[in-house]
């Protein structure tokens, strides 16, 4: 049985999106296998690693598992990453189009109202397809609001909304096991690590559309990183 997700997940969107694009999951799932050998173009003089040179066009290597599982893991989290992610992108640009607007807007009255009619807007337009996501897929989603907009979905409601109403929407998520309150670390845990490396192959196969995050991620450094871990452990 799918557990679907609150509806703090849909307030999240709903306070940051005056529209949003439809993604056709399973034409993306057709085109070519991001896990096979990719290129990947570097500026300025960031070192290779685990790489080929090829002047300034570096070769990916080919993703490898260690069991029919992980890469059916890996498969699986790569389906619900790219279905997520143009969500957590929209956000980020909704975010930055609504924090202008209310600059230009002095009566608090007016921001109120502003806010409310976009809310309301996009409740009934989308909230039903914000609502079908499953627990886990919505977890990503909050990950990736953090990472593109640098604030967790946590401190979004609570800006958005009141601090109370983000410990409640809190306090309800953690009964789907889900975090508002969880940040996106791919240095420090291994599924956001994954995470970024169906990003990035994705946005090389053209089938996600790149926005940079909202801190620096060197994903050479991110990929050297991770395999030292594995060596030392």
């Amino acid at each position: 049985m799918k557990i679907t997700v609150p509806i703090y997940i849909c307030i999240i969107i709903f306070s940051l999106t005056t529209a949003i694009g439809q993604t056709d999951t399973e034409t993306l799932e057709k085109q070519k296998d991001s896990t096979e050998i990719m290129y990947y173009i570097i500026k300025g003089d960031t070192t290779a690693r685990e790489i080929i040179n090829l002047d300034e066009v570096y070769l990916l290597k080919k993703v490898k598992f260690m069991s029919e599982q992980d890469k059916r893991r890996y498969l699986i989290l790569r389906r619900k990453t790219r279905k997520v992610y143009p969500y957590a992108k929209l956000a980020a640009e909704r975010l930055t189009t609504m924090t202008e607007r209310l600059k230009t807007i002095e009566n608090k009255g007016d921001r109120r109202r502003y806010t409310k009619r976009i809310q309301n807007y996009i409740e009934g337009e989308f909230s039903e397809k914000l609502k079908k996501l499953t627990h886990t897929e919505g977890q990503i989603l909050v990950k990736l609001i953090d990472r593109q907009t640098g604030r967790t979905a946590f401190d979004l409601v609570k800006e958005l909304r009141t601090g109370w109403r983000a410990f409640w929407y809190n306090t309800t998520a953690s009964l789907f096991e889900i975090s508002l309150k969880e940040e996106y670390k791919p240095f420090e845990v291994k599924e956001d690590y994954l995470i970024e490396d169906i990003l990035e192959r994705s946005f090389r196969d053209n089938i996600l559309e790149r926005q940079a995050p909202a801190f620096p991620i060197d994903y050479l450094d991110l990929t050297s990183h991770w395999k030292r871990k594995s060596v030392d452990n």
